[in-house]
């Protein structure tokens, strides 16, 4: 879990440990809108090509997982390459199913009306990040915080 804290003009972030995680600096306008936020928020147009960024990915991967299951079977695999070929063409296809889940569960948080926030502290998730990385869960606090503790790339 990441803690998030405003103090003067900085946001600060802990993980559950307390162990610091990173400042942002803060600034609001003449009506208390705190400007950061605003730049973060996703325009109707990037919302429209994400989701169609997100929507080929889908198919590309639904594409790579129909030819890796057209291809011969593992036991097959093995007779006919080395282990190790056959080891990477398991691994690449279950890469291919993680990162369908992946975009499948961000086209129902759009379609729910959830996508950008953050599942960890509920902030949202930069721009310039979900461009970069539509299908991210998390902000980049809270992923760096989830990878020095489980190690996990994650998105």
């Amino acid at each position: 879990m990441v803690n998030h804290q405003t103090i003067g003009d900085r946001d600060t972030y802990l993980d559950d440990h307390g162990t610091h995680l990173g400042d942002r600096e803060t600034h609001v306008d003449d009506h208390g809108t705190h400007l950061d936020d605003r730049a973060v928020r996703l325009s109707p147009e990037d919302l429209a090509a994400l989701q169609e960024n997100l929507r080929e990915q889908r198919l590309f991967r639904q594409e790579q997982l129909r030819q890796i299951a057209a291809a011969p079977r593992a036991e097959e695999l093995l007779r006919r390459r080395s282990a190790g070929q056959a080891e990477v063409h398991v691994k690449l296809a279950a890469s291919a199913r993680m990162v369908l889940a992946d975009v499948e569960a961000a086209l129902r948080r759009i379609a729910e009306g959830s996508y950008g926030s953050c599942h960890l502290c509920r902030r949202p998730v930069d721009r310039e990040r979900l461009m970069i990385v539509p299908q991210a869960r998390y902000c980049a606090p809270c992923q760096q915080a989830r990878y020095r503790r489980t190690g996990e790339a994650g998105r």
